[in-house]
């Protein structure tokens, strides 16, 4: 009998452990312990000071915690345990979120984790979708600038849809790459690709599939085989797209009327016509049935419209530039160089596909987000990061690689020069800023590119050293604004990335549930969002300012209600006296005090709901205070037409609301209320006793005059 070896174990786990550090025998030592070491920076620079945006956007945090206490809501992504309305999304982004929740109970770090998470593996993802072709140094360096691009260190530190939607968007573009290799495994990577555009409907609608024409037709048109089998791969990729995302639409178009919460954002109480609608058609035409603006009808133009400039430069405007635009020229640059050096490859070359997957993706994307005339906020462009991550990586790969010919030698140069002087001109629109990087990262990127244009003629190390001159030059910028991103907490339904001054005043958007900071605008609110607490490390801010002659600021419709907004406090939910959020409650939760919050649970075993109040922040602050359902009367800006009036006084009549929370300082919900629900809100006014607790107007509903 052989005598067991109590070290063999410990053996193979050490044996394990070094071929992980290791990696492939066929790499450099050096890129395994580089791709990790990218990976936990990425973890550890979107964890800093991650609980500082407390709840980040309420509206979105209160369908978490009611999804972590009931299944139900869980599924539909309603905005309370008790199922009154939904979310005016699909439900996919509030899942991992949920679960953590359900697993470790509701806090900031367990609803923002998940997106942190989210972010570390789209970095990862997107390293190995370009090191694949064009090798490891390529994908770290695409991996490098998604992880420090502005507006992905924001929205992968924040609880909006967009950052599981930019990992599926990551994974998708993967999965039709390694498609275009072929070989007997292709129609499964193609399919993997349309579950990944499925679950990223599930997460944002028809955003989802802004890029799906332009990675289908690469792959019709580059992949190897016959035609049709092109088209019979396609064909199955999108059975497996239809299948992984209408599973979720059918159940609930099928599902009763009455045994599901009313879907958020629609008219009729329709997903179909959320997504065609509101979520769909209306964000090009500017039709948002609906909306603050009131949906009226077109909001474009010829160069502008209710949501801010509309055009080509709209991605380098002050609104916009510093979120997503430091590395886009170099991005534009490197494809149209990236295509030329393979524009005699054979049809099926891998390469050119990758430009063409990746090039597509931003182009497509670039041109709506530029054109779209209806709701546009700048964390939008958070979608473009991958891609121009994607093609810095590869363009700088190719060029460097053909490096002793002038040309190439050149567009390196260019490259660099140009990405160093908009970074030079973005670098101004905040002046007092660091000024001393502005000029540092104009004078270095000078350099670089002076040694780029001689490097291939004159000595590799001279080249690999303006190389790296030229990408720390590149990445300053973006560098230092990712670190005031991650130092500042966010809040509310609007947020914007960088140093406050570091964008313009413009889209400000009208419906605006995917999230913005409670902030300030011109005349009381800043663009950042962030009160004096929160920069001071507080997390609570105290501007409450008003907007001069309450004229909504550029870039908000034009159909905003008038007569001065209340700036946001910028408090958490559940800390600091009542009263409501950003413009009167519509962009940020209620604030709620310790009066309020006693009021609200004492008994509340005994209803099913302990209040309801217009307008999903307002309900979303006093929900995540008390952990109890809040009824958010007409979804997110009080305009959908749930409950009806009858609806409201059965459920009164039933003993199944306590309160109503009407207006108060800084509240927003109340008699007239800021949507279509006024007749609830004045019947409420008329039949019940009011009284104040802390700064808020409560009607207690069991109690008539």
């Amino acid at each position: 009998m052989t005598t067991p070896n109590p070290a063999a174990p410990a053996a193979r786990g050490s044996d394990r452990l070094a071929r992980f550090w290791r990696g492939r025998a066929e790499d450099a030592p050096w890129v395994r312990p580089a791709f990790l070491g990218l990976l936990t920076a990425t973890g550890l620079l979107y964890l800093w000071n991650l609980s500082a945006s407390g709840y980040a956007n309420s509206f979105y945090s209160a369908a978490v915690q009611a999804g972590g206490e009931s299944w139900k809501a869980f599924f539909f992504g309603s905005l309370d345990a008790a199922n009154a309305i939904t979310v005016d999304k699909p439900p996919a982004a509030l899942w991992p979120m949920a679960l953590s929740v359900r697993l470790f109970g509701l806090g900031s770090w367990q609803i923002l984790v998940p997106e942190v998470l989210m972010g570390v593996a789209s970095v990862g993802v997107l390293y190995a979708a370009v090191r694949r072709r064009f090798g490891a140094g390529a994908g770290l360096i695409a991996g490098l600038v998604l992880a420090l691009t502005p507006v992905a260190a924001l929205m992968f530190r924040f609880n909006n849809p967009d950052a599981l939607l930019a990992l599926l968007m990551t994974v998708a573009a993967y999965g039709v790459l390694r498609a275009l290799e072929g070989g007997p495994g292709a129609v499964k990577w193609l399919m993997g690709a349309g579950v990944a555009f499925g679950f990223a409907f599930l997460a944002k609608t028809l955003q989802a599939f802004l890029i799906l024409p332009p990675l289908a037709l690469v792959y019709a048109v580059c992949a190897p085989g016959g035609l049709g089998r092109r088209i019979r791969d396609l064909a199955l990729a999108g059975l497996a797209l239809l299948v992984s995302a209408g599973w979720w639409v059918a159940l609930v178009e099928l599902w009763p009327a009455s045994s599901r919460p009313y879907v958020g954002g629609s008219q009729n109480n329709s997903f179909l016509e959320l997504t065609f609608g509101y979520n769909g058609l209306g964000r090009i035409n500017g039709n948002e049935t609906g909306s603050v603006g009131g949906g009226g009808g077109p909001g474009g133009g010829a160069g502008g419209g209710r949501w801010g400039e509309t055009g080509i430069g709209r991605m380098f405007n002050d609104a916009v530039g510093g979120q997503i635009s430091w590395l886009l020229p170099a991005a534009l640059l490197l494809l149209v160089a990236g295509l030329v050096v393979t524009r005699r490859a054979p049809r099926t070359d891998t390469a050119r596909s990758a430009f063409l997957v990746w090039g597509g993706a931003l182009l497509i994307t670039l041109a709506v987000f530029s054109f779209m005339a209806g709701i546009f906020h700048e964390y939008y462009t958070i979608a473009l990061a991958p891609y121009v991550a994607a093609l810095v990586g590869m363009g700088a790969s190719v060029l460097w690689e053909e490096r002793t010919r002038f040309a190439a030698s050149a567009a390196l140069a260019v490259t660099a020069a140009v990405t160093a002087w908009w970074a030079w001109t973005l670098l101004g629109r905040t002046p007092d800023w660091l000024p001393w990087l502005r000029w540092t990262v104009l004078v270095a990127g000078a350099v670089a590119a002076l040694g780029l244009l001689v490097s291939g003629r004159v000595d590799r190390r001279l080249g690999l050293a303006a190389a790296g001159l030229g990408l720390a030059a590149g990445l300053a910028g973006p560098f230092a604004y990712t670190l005031t991103t991650v130092d500042t907490g966010h809040q509310g339904s609007i947020v914007t990335a960088g140093p406050s001054g570091g964008r313009g005043p413009g889209g400000f958007g009208g419906r605006m549930p995917e999230g913005s900071q409670g902030g300030r605008m011109p005349g009381g609110f800043d663009g950042q969002g962030q009160g004096q607490g929160q920069r001071q490390g507080q997390g609570q801010g105290q501007s409450q300012g008003r907007m001069p002659g309450g004229t909504p600021p550029q870039g908000m419709p034009q159909g905003m209600p008038q007569g001065g907004f209340q700036g946001s406090r910028g408090e958490r939910p559940g800390l600091g006296g009542g009263g409501g959020g950003g413009m009167g409650g519509l962009l940020n939760g209620a604030n709620v005090g310790a009066e309020a919050k006693a009021a609200l649970l004492k008994d509340a075993g005994s209803y099913t709901w302990v209040a309801a109040t217009v307008g999903a922040q307002n309900a979303a602050g006093y929900q995540l205070a008390t952990e109890k359902p809040v009824m958010a009367i007409g979804g997110f800006n009080g305009s959908d037409p749930s409950p009806t009036l009858a609806q409201f006084k059965q459920y009164v009549a039933e003993g199944k609301v306590h309160y109503f929370i009407g207006s108060g300082e800084g509240n927003g919900g109340g008699p007239g209320g800021p949507g279509g629900n006024s007749e609830i809100s004045t019947w409420v006014a008329a039949t019940f006793e009011k009284t104040t607790v802390g700064s808020a107007t409560f009607y207690d509903l069991t109690k008539e005059k």
